[in-house]
């Protein structure tokens, strides 16, 4: 599913990570992301960021659960929380991949382009043909630390997908 090409001038495909507040999914997702394109020889390809759909923990860093999560696999987070801008992020990717439904609910009534929204584990191959309800990264933010560690394994996981599925384009 190539999706059509937003108005910006650049010629690697774009990606926005989308999340609640921008220190936890959305972060471990970016740099999973980086991370496996970089593996693979491919991250010049790629232009990738992360936001949140609130704005209480702008400037900040990833959650340090979070960091700990991905630091056990080999992942260094270092992206700074952000909130979701509209009308420059729309204009600027062309995938807008939300973590779970209510952030994809919160793109689409912010006015972001139905056919450029796609949620994250929607790109995991062994999930191929699951009902959306079955898609949400859940928010391991409430959690223990190990919530982390499932998370960052569903995102691995759809993160190798998307990166399979945007590299054969």
């Amino acid at each position: 599913m190539t999706p059509r090409r937003p108005t910006h001038n650049d010629a690697r495909t774009s990606v926005l990570f989308v999340c609640l507040g921008n220190i936890c999914r959305s972060p471990i997702a970016e740099g999973v992301f980086l991370h496996l394109a970089r593996e693979r020889g491919v991250e010049g390809r790629f232009l990738v960021d992360s936001c949140g759909t609130g704005g209480w923990h702008v400037g900040e860093p990833p959650d340090p659960r979070a960091r700990a999560a991905a630091e056990r696999h080999g992942v260094r987070l270092v992206s700074r929380a952000r909130r979701l801008d509209p009308g420059a992020d729309f204009a600027r990717f062309d995938w807008l991949i939300p973590m779970d439904r209510q952030n994809k609910k919160d793109l689409l009534a912010e006015g972001a382009p139905a056919d450029r929204v796609r949620l994250l584990r929607a790109f995991d191959p062994a999930l191929a043909g699951a009902p959306e309800r079955e898609l949400d990264v859940p928010d391991p933010y409430w959690d223990e630390a190990d919530g982390f560690d499932t998370v960052f394994g569903m995102i691995r996981a759809a993160c190798g997908g998307m990166l399979d599925e945007l590299s054969s384009d």
